[in-house]
């Protein structure tokens, strides 16, 4: 069983996220990421945001988590500019969980140990951080594998113990870029089965970046990006195809 939820019902009063005119640019202006994109996100809903590579999608989430900085528009969390928030390290640490397509685990550390990584900026004590990890291992099937390294984990094992390390400090919004990348089919069906219940479970705001259409309609609602626009917003059973646009 997954971790008590807290309540959430207040998130869909009001954006989680919200994005005006957002432009992200590199190279002096020669490489334009995004250009100009509004969007709303609210608490609990789960968004795929999909699109053919280069398009601007994971330039988008490492936005809304911090992680990079907009060359122009805004991008408010709560209402509060991303720009302005005072601490974007306690933001990541505990508004925002991370999800990545190449797992990102400290290979010299167990699997209850990679858990754990995030509540280190929270300053819990030991026996804490051991216990909600071996919890949150429980609640994706891993409680076998505590003790085990990287290394001797599947590639859904390892993607298992990477979503389980994004809820350490139980965040309100996971952030999930190309989770099943690199998974096989039957892998890749299990982790977004899992990261479904987990978002129904503890009522979060799932954002998931994907290419792969079939992946995008497993979504609430879907954002298609196609050279840096925001090209389609709605159900995702009417995504048009790429070439479509």
């Amino acid at each position: 069983m997954s971790p008590a939820a807290p309540d959430r019902s207040h998130d869909k009063k009001a954006p989680v996220f919200e994005a005006r005119g957002l432009k992200k640019e590199y190279d002096d202006g020669q490489v334009q990421a995004l250009r100009g994109v509004d969007f709303q996100i609210f608490g609990g809903e789960f968004v795929a945001i999909t699109g053919p590579s280069g398009c601007g999608k994971t330039t988008l989430l490492q936005l809304l988590g911090a992680l990079d900085q907009p060359s122009a528009g805004t991008l408010t969390y709560r209402g509060t500019s991303l720009a302005v928030m005072p601490d974007l390290a306690a933001y990541r640490a505990r508004e925002i969980g991370f999800i990545f397509q190449a797992f990102h685990l400290l290979p010299t550390f167990t699997a209850e140990e990679n858990v754990q990584m995030p509540m280190f900026e929270t300053g819990r004590p030991i026996s804490e951080r051991r216990e909600r990890a071996a919890t949150l291992l429980k609640s994706v099937g891993l409680e076998h594998r505590l003790r085990h390294f990287p290394s001797k984990l599947s590639g859904g094992e390892r993607q298992r113990v990477a979503i389980a390390r994004s809820l350490a400090n139980g965040p309100g919004v996971l952030l999930a870029d190309e989770p099943t990348g690199n998974l096989d089919s039957e892998n890749a069906h299990a982790i977004l089965d899992l990261l479904s219940r987990l978002h129904e479970e503890q009522a979060m705001t799932l954002v998931l970046v994907t290419h792969d259409m079939t992946v995008a309609r497993r979504a609430s609602r879907a954002i298609q990006m196609h050279d840096g626009r925001v090209v389609f917003d709605g159900d995702p059973a009417q995504l048009p195809t790429i070439s479509a646009i």
